[in-house]
């Protein structure tokens, strides 16, 4: 029988094979700056004022006039008849847009706002 020696040193390399992390002071503060810098950009954007909008009882200028559609009537006819020398096409894409309308079809009844602009 043949006995196996063990060497007293390689009981003690196996365990200081892995070592402890240790974080320095100056690794502590670089990693909790880390883990802020997230909160504080994120505190910065909400803080910037994005140019606000501020009522005023001031009157605008811009004046309507309402015209109830016919049967028939579409917005081509209310164009060329409120701005004649203006381009139909424009002053119908116009309309379409202060009235907020999803199309130029509209229908007997319905009220639609005329800009002041628009000339007989």
């Amino acid at each position: 029988m043949s006995t196996a020696v063990i060497a007293p040193n390689a009981v003690v390399r196996a365990r200081q094979s892995a070592p402890r992390l240790r974080l320095t002071r100056r690794g502590r503060i670089v990693f909790t700056a880390l883990a802020a810098a997230p909160f504080v950009i994120a505190a910065l954007l909400l803080s910037l004022d994005g140019g606000g909008a501020e009522a005023t009882l001031d009157a605008d200028d811009t004046a309507f006039v309402y015209v109830d559609v016919a049967a028939g009537q579409s917005l081509w006819n209310i164009a060329e008849q409120h701005a004649p020398e203006q381009d139909p096409r424009d002053a119908v894409a116009q309309l379409v847009k202060l009235n907020q309308l999803p199309s130029a079809d509209i229908f007997a009844g319905q009220e639609i706002a005329i800009p002041a602009t628009f000339s007989r």
